[in-house]
């Protein structure tokens, strides 16, 4: 299975959705090669970054039901490298 190596950049502006955000990334858990989580207080949201290398529906899935999370925005960057399992 081939597979490609992404970052997924979130930006949390509803703290009502960090539960069900939660709940995807530890769905998805297998694939993400690490996390970082940035509170910006003064904004009242987060910033969130995940670095994850799985197929690329899977990395589309993952992204597509973040964006989906109310007042949660996401965004995919690819890396050219691909690899197989």
């Amino acid at each position: 299975m081939e597979t490609r190596v992404a970052v997924i950049g979130i930006i949390v502006e509803d703290l009502d959705s960090v539960e069900q955000l939660n709940s995807i990334l530890h769905e998805y858990g297998k694939y993400i090669i690490g996390r970082m989580g940035i509170p910006y207080r003064e904004k009242n949201i987060s910033i969130i970054s995940v670095a994850v290398d799985a197929p690329q529906d899977v990395i589309s899935t993952i992204s597509g039901k973040i964006g989906k999370l109310s007042g949660v925005q996401a965004k995919t960057a690819y890396s050219n490298i691909k690899s197989h399992e």
